[in-house]
Order: structure tokens, then sequence, then C-alpha cells
């Protein structure tokens, strides 16, 4: 009976999301390229259309099935909307050799790229994986979503849709 309470109140903590009343840019942080080349976070862009930011680790089981999920939709969301994933791997130094055959082996199409001292994963507070974030046209963080559930991406889309179409976001 402990343990349920405890789950239950837990729960709510570990899986939420939220529209950011302050928007907030993309902080600029140098991060590496699967192939180990610096890459500054200033330079994402998708010329104007939504992103999706999500932090994700080889050994998180709720950020596999989530990023597995979206690839199965990723087409379709790119021709209704125009928006790109970019996958950032908290994976430690230590485990980053294991990232790219561990994408490679899921055929998982998103820019990948490795936080191995998660400088980029303190810029944006990010405490649990998985942690998504959604990327307005003028880089600025608009939304986030802390967890992951069977159908958040459901949930995902909705707002990537509103962003797209210039609609509001609501929670």
């Amino acid at each position: 009976m402990k343990n349920l309470l405890l789950l239950s109140f837990l729960f709510p903590v570990l899986v939420s999301a939220q529209v950011l009343d302050n928007k907030r840019p993309i902080p600029s942080v140098d991060i590496k390229t699967l192939d180990g080349k610096t890459f500054n976070s200033d330079n994402f862009d998708n010329g104007g259309k939504p992103m999706i930011i999500n932090f994700w680790a080889t050994w998180c089981k709720p950020c596999i099935a989530e990023l597995t999920n979206i690839d199965e939709v990723y087409e379709e969301w790119i021709k209704e909307t125009g928006v790109k994933v970019i996958a950032v791997s908290i994976d430690d130094s230590r485990n980053a050799t294991k990232v790219a055959p561990f994408v490679n082996g899921r055929g998982w199409s998103y820019e990948i790229y490795l936080d191995p001292n998660s400088d980029f994963k303190r810029a944006l507070n990010v405490n649990n994986p998985p942690q998504t974030f959604l990327i307005n046209g003028n880089k600025e963080i608009v939304w986030q979503h802390n967890g992951y559930t069977e159908g958040s991406e459901t949930e995902l889309f909705e707002m990537v849709k509103k962003l797209a179409k210039g609609k509001p976001l609501t929670n």
C-alpha cells in the first residue's frame, strides 16, 4: 500500500507538460555530433518551422519508447507541419561511443547529438529523461514535457500542429 501511495504521488511529477508563459531562447551550449565534432546549439535551425528537442539516454526505457513511437510517424509529422526532431543523448562520456550504434540499430531518422558533460542538460534544467521541449520558429522554447507514457507523442503532435498554424498553445 505504501508503494502505491508513493507512486500515485510521484506519477504526476514524473509525467507533466506545460505551456511556458515566458518564452526563452534555446541556450547557446557546445555539444557533440555523433562523429565527435563540436556543435553549438545556437545553430539548431528549421527555417522558421517548429523543432522538438528531446533529451534521452540509451539506458532509459521510456526515452527509447518515446523516440521509437515518434519515429514511426515522423515522416507524416514532417509532411504536415515541417517539424524537425533533435534528439540529445545525455549518456556520459564513458557511454557516448554506444550512442551511434544504438541509434543506427533502430534506424531513427532524427538529428542526434551528444551532451557528454551535461552542459546542455544543465542549461535547460533537465532533471530526468525523457524531457521534451517544443521550439517555435523564433528558436524560443514554448512548451515542455517531462516523462513519457504511451500516447504522449499524440499530445506533442497536437502542440506542434497548433504552433505550425500560429495558434495559441494551451495545456
